[in-house]
């Protein structure tokens, strides 16, 4: 692949390889049209990384276009499954609430929404940090209690902890600022 600024690359990798990307998703979805929106999806996302800043391609632009097509299209692909896993848990949940206390349907949109923010706050986290958070605020477990757990000390899980919440805020506020 030659030298490019970033939005010709996504155009060309686009104009070059849309259709395979589409055939290579459906063939793990089998839905043609949640194939075509997860490719769209997978463009987007090529368009506002940095990693293919013009800078960045001049020094080693793409060899195998349809391998980075495809690492990408794997991301946002596990990110779909994650929001449907949690969309169908939510459902669940609401299924079991009696008919006078389940949520408004406006209701229902916000926590839905609240709760893909959160997923992708977790989803952004260290894998250590992110443990630590959920057996926490979910498991409710003490912090000596992870510590024992992940055989950390209780330094670190503070400090994860820390981090984590840290994170939070940073969604809570732009969370805020969106309402």
């Amino acid at each position: 692949m030659s030298h490019f600024p970033s939005h010709l690359l996504a155009e060309q990798l686009y104009q070059q390889h849309q259709h395979w990307l589409r055939l290579w998703l459906n063939r793990r979805l089998n839905n043609h049209s949640e194939a075509a929106d997860l490719a769209q999806d997978t463009f987007m996302r090529i368009l506002l990384m940095p990693e293919l800043s013009s800078s960045n391609l001049e020094n080693e632009p793409l060899r195998e276009p349809r391998a980075y097509l495809a690492t990408v299209a794997r991301r946002v692909l596990l990110n779909h499954f994650r929001r449907a896993s949690l969309e169908r848990a939510w459902l669940d949940a609401l299924a079991l609430m009696p008919e006078a206390e389940a949520p408004s349907p406006e209701q229902q949109a916000l926590i839905a929404d609240a709760l893909n923010e959160v997923d992708a706050m977790l989803n952004g986290l260290s894998p250590i940090v992110r443990e630590v958070f959920v057996l926490s605020q979910v498991e409710g477990l003490t912090y000596a209690e992870i510590a024992e757990q992940l055989d950390i000390g209780l330094r670190s899980v503070k400090r994860y902890m820390a981090q984590a919440m840290a994170e939070c805020i940073v969604l809570a506020s732009s969370y805020q600022g969106s309402i």
